[in-house]
């Protein structure tokens, strides 16, 4: 099987990476790492080439720079041919505030990495799994994305612009034979989740997602939450009107406006 994984360097990322080098033992394993930290890639890659049948490539990069993304999918589809799934996981969150001005910069980050991030991931493939006739683009979204959260206007918007682009790319892919998924996770035990100062329910650890994601990715749904529990409580959210979800949501805690990574 052969993987491209964005933000495969902490978190979400390398939980998945790990994961999918230990399924090894099914089929030989060819995995694109790629995130901004080369020596922390350089440690992971060299993990995961202790398993059987594992082979890693090391792209450091800015997903918010497309021209590294055309040359990192260049170069793995010299080295190891099209890849079977392209994972965008890169992403950013920190807590943000309309009213401060010096907000605007975390505002522009978050969309450039978070959403523009993942075009950049995708776009170098595609043409290349049109060749091939198949292939599967898995983007992480988050269940922040189903409805506007306090102190979290920026990252809200990026997820909600990421769920909306790929049920629009899913459309897209419909006669090429290209799955795409949409993941939403809840609370996942991360970097980015560490930083919270309020009660996460349903937390679930990196490892654990992983395997649950591996599973609904194979299965090729076309949106799915993780852990299920949160799944029950999105289908809630979106059921709420507006004037009952801003009571509930007028005194919720809110995310710290420091930078934090997937």
């Amino acid at each position: 099987m052969k993987i491209f994984i964005t933000g495969a360097s902490s978190g979400i990322g390398k939980a998945l990476a790990l994961a999918y080098a230990k399924n090894s033992a099914a089929s030989p394993v060819l995995i694109g790492l790629a995130a901004r930290r080369q020596d922390v890639l350089h440690e992971l890659a060299n993990e995961l080439q202790t398993v059987p049948d594992v082979q890693c490539a090391i792209y450091p990069l800015d997903v918010k720079e497309s021209h590294a993304l055309d040359t990192a999918a260049k170069d793995f589809i010299q080295r190891f041919g099209v890849p079977d799934l392209v994972i965008a996981c890169a992403g950013v969150s920190r807590g943000t505030l309309t009213e401060f001005k010096e907000d605007n910069a975390a505002f522009q980050a978050m969309m450039e990495i978070n959403v523009l991030g993942m075009v950049h991931t995708f776009q170098p493939f595609i043409t290349a799994m049109k060749s091939v006739g198949h292939g599967h683009l898995v983007g992480i979204a988050s269940v922040a994305g189903v409805r506007g959260l306090p102190g979290a206007g920026a990252y809200s918007a990026s997820k909600a612009a990421v769920i909306n682009y790929l049920e629009s790319l899913r459309a897209e892919m419909l006669h090429e034979n290209i799955a795409v998924t949409t993941i939403l996770p809840g609370y996942i035990r991360t970097p980015m989740t560490d930083a919270n100062q309020f009660r996460m329910p349903f937390l679930m650890d990196a490892d654990v997602f992983a395997k649950k994601f591996i599973h609904q990715v194979a299965a090729k749904r076309r949106v799915c939450v993780i852990p299920w529990q949160m799944g029950i409580v999105v289908k809630l959210m979106r059921m709420i009107p507006p004037a009952l979800w801003d009571k509930l949501v007028k005194n919720a805690p809110q995310k710290s406006r420091i930078i934090e990574k997937r």
